[in-house]
């Protein structure tokens, strides 16, 4: 898996012109499944995101998790986080996993993270808008293949 994680003090994310999920301070995480994920992936993800320490405490320290903050977490689907590059000007997505495969992955990786935090998410698949306000700014690529 491939992370994109950002603290935002809000994000939602449209899809056809009608917003489907909104939070307020929390994560956003823009989350791309491999072909070679598997449990073990899953869960490194889910532990790191719901433990890194990244949100302010009292004197300012990047100190506190998303759970300490009572935060929520702003999940959307992003196959072209393994775009190839190397050739031509034009990514091939192939590096990606197949969609029944990714979209089984990420509901689950959702769902998980749901059991500790309130999670929000976009449409798997769908042409999404995201907007965000990036707090800091803080943004962090999490690859649970690169421990």
């Amino acid at each position: 898996m491939k992370i994109i994680v950002q603290r935002v003090s809000g994000a939602s994310v449209q899809v056809a012109g009608q917003e489907i999920a909104k939070i307020g301070q929390g994560l956003l995480l823009l989350v791309g499944v491999g072909p070679d994920d598997h449990q073990e992936d899953l869960d490194y993800a889910v532990r790191k995101l719901l433990n890194m320490r990244i949100f302010s405490d009292e004197a300012g320290k990047m100190n506190l998790s998303v759970q300490d903050i009572g935060g929520e977490i702003l999940s959307v689907s992003q196959f072209t986080l393994f775009a190839e590059t190397k050739k031509g000007n034009r990514p091939a997505f192939t590096g990606a996993a197949n969609p029944e495969m990714a979209k089984a992955f990420y509901e689950d990786f959702n769902a998980q993270l749901a059991q500790k935090v309130p999670v929000k998410a976009g449409i798997f698949g769908a042409d999404m808008q995201v907007s965000l306000t990036n707090d800091g700014p803080v943004t962090i690529i999490l690859d649970t293949k690169n421990r």
